[in-house]
């Protein structure tokens, strides 16, 4: 299976504008030069970024741990994608990952092993291994 995103961006980098969408999903929206590098209201590829991440990242850890019998009730994760300066080129230089799961069965210590290894596991991670530095926070619930 192939997953499209398609985007178009009128104009130069400080006054211009862009539109994206993500597949047949209804995700859309619009970017610009200040809603991606000076945190101003709106959408930029780094949200969009996060969005991935925490979505691949709260299914397979969802899959590992059903795989060895623990279904969760529920995963959540957020990822916060940060932008600066890498030899001098604008880069993504840290993702930080937080992950609340409701797994019946299991203690802290195990969710958290299962946090680390999916995330050198899944899908989406395994594209941004690049970024220097990649944390993630496991909590247990309930």
């Amino acid at each position: 299976m192939a997953a499209r995103g398609n985007a178009e961006w009128k104009g130069d980098l400080k006054g211009g504008s862009g539109t994206f969408q993500a597949g047949d999903s209804g995700i859309a929206g619009e970017f610009s030069f200040h809603t991606r590098f000076e945190d101003g209201p709106g959408a930029n590829p780094e949200q969009l970024i996060g969005a991935a991440l925490a979505s691949c990242f709260s299914m397979a850890i969802s899959n590992a741990l059903s795989q060895q019998g623990n279904v969760p009730e529920s995963v959540r994760t957020e990822a916060v994608v940060s932008i600066g300066k890498i030899d001098d080129a604008t880069s993504i230089t840290k993702i930080d990952l937080k992950t609340v799961g409701k797994v019946p069965g299991i203690d802290q210590a195990t969710f958290e092993k299962f946090a680390e290894d999916t995330k050198t596991g899944c899908i989406v991670s395994r594209a941004l291994a690049g970024v220097p530095e990649f944390t993630v926070k496991a909590t247990l619930e309930g």
